[in-house]
């Protein structure tokens, strides 16, 4: 009897060590003891290791992220809400709310780097289900030409992003812009590499916390050019001054020198026979393109600047359209329409409906690239 007594008692220290444990690693503190016992499965059977299956669920903050594997495939089940504190939203400079996004996205399990840039609006997402967009649709466009695309983080215009470098589209997405704090946070085991998510080639992403790997990206020398130059969005109009030294306010202000650091283009990386991508607290903080081969292809962006090309950002017809239908109504009135649009809104105007389709602009740009290659 006495025996026993001592077994039972053993089993019980044993079992509330290993809570403990378990509640100090993953960084929250849920209500209710069947979430605590969620915790203890979960953290004890992966060990911290999310290229397994997982699961990660938080009744505090609504997460929801399942990760399953098949032969080929990593499959990511999320209702995109993470997994840790966010600021307030709606705030200034960000009007939406946070909600629930039923998201299914599947990456490569055994990736294969091919080493040819693919431009991606959306290159990853975290391992707790939150995306990683680190360009905005923000323009600043010229009565000259020139069109500006603002950087999320940056002092002009304010974004509304939090602490996670984060913040709310339209849809209620919630999506990271740049270094993710506190996912980074959570998901730290005391090395230097944080592994906090997946590109959509298969590649791990990485967050360095000594900082020690460098991007390739230097600001350009010289001043930007424009004049009456705009920013506009469905709540504001501001009046910019693009003029001055590149200071990082727009993507165009830096360009890509290959060598100059010590991550490629796409902000990748090898490490011991590895390949990885890094986030990094210096542009492009997320890495705009990939390197691995990609199964489906997102819609096509600008593409990424090397040294000595132009340094004026131009953007799509699609991006443009998007940019100056601030109503939303599918089509552009002369009072939206800006810069060089604006004067040729009668030619670009095929059918004199006193409104610019998409289809129209494409094919006014085409016109106008033909001719100038002519002249």
């Amino acid at each position: 009897m006495k025996n026993l007594i001592i077994l039972f008692c053993l089993i019980i220290v044993s079992c509330n060590s290993n809570k403990n444990a378990s509640l100090s690693n993953n960084n929250h503190s849920h209500n209710g003891q069947d979430s605590h016992l969620y915790e203890i499965e979960n953290i004890v059977l992966n060990k911290n290791n999310y290229f397994g299956e997982y699961s990660l669920e938080d009744q505090n903050f609504g997460t929801k992220t399942k990760v399953t594997l098949t032969s080929d495939q990593r499959v990511m089940v999320t209702n995109s809400l993470p997994n840790h504190k966010t600021g307030a939203f709606p705030t200034k400079g960000n009007p939406n709310t946070i909600s629930i996004q039923k998201k299914t996205y599947n990456f490569p399990l055994n990736p294969k780097y091919i080493g040819k840039v693919q431009w991606m609006r959306e290159p990853g997402v975290a391992l707790n289900g939150i995306k990683f967009e680190p360009q905005t649709a923000e323009v600043v466009v010229c009565e000259t030409g020139e069109n500006y695309r603002v950087e999320a983080i940056q002092d002009l215009i304010d974004l509304g992003l939090d602490f996670n470098y984060a913040h709310v589209q339209p849809t209620g997405a919630y999506h990271y812009h740049g270094a993710p704090t506190s996912a980074i946070e959570n998901f730290d085991t005391g090395k230097d590499l944080v592994h906090i998510g997946f590109a959509h080639d298969g590649f791990p992403m990485y967050y360095s916390k000594s900082g020690k790997y460098k991007t390739s990206f230097k600001l350009l020398e010289g001043t930007r050019e424009g004049e009456d130059c705009t920013y506009e969005n469905p709540i504001q109009s501001m009046d910019i001054s693009v003029g001055g030294h590149h200071d990082g306010t727009y993507g165009s202000d830096f360009e890509y020198a290959e060598g100059y650091g010590d991550l490629d283009v796409c902000n990748g990386i090898t490490i011991e026979g590895k390949y990885m991508y890094l986030v990094t607290n210096e542009f492009p903080y997320i890495g705009r393109c990939l390197m691995g081969e990609v199964e489906h292809e997102e819609r096509h962006g600008p593409p990424l600047r090397q040294k000595g090309r132009d340094h004026v950002e131009r953007l799509s017809a699609t991006q443009l359209f998007e940019q100056m239908d601030t109503d939303k109504d599918g089509k552009l009135s002369k009072i939206e329409s800006k810069g060089p649009l604006e004067r040729d809104f009668s030619s670009t105007d095929s059918d004199a409906n006193d409104f610019i389709s998409l289809d129209e602009l494409e094919k006014g740009i085409k016109n106008k690239g033909k001719s100038t290659r002519k002249e």
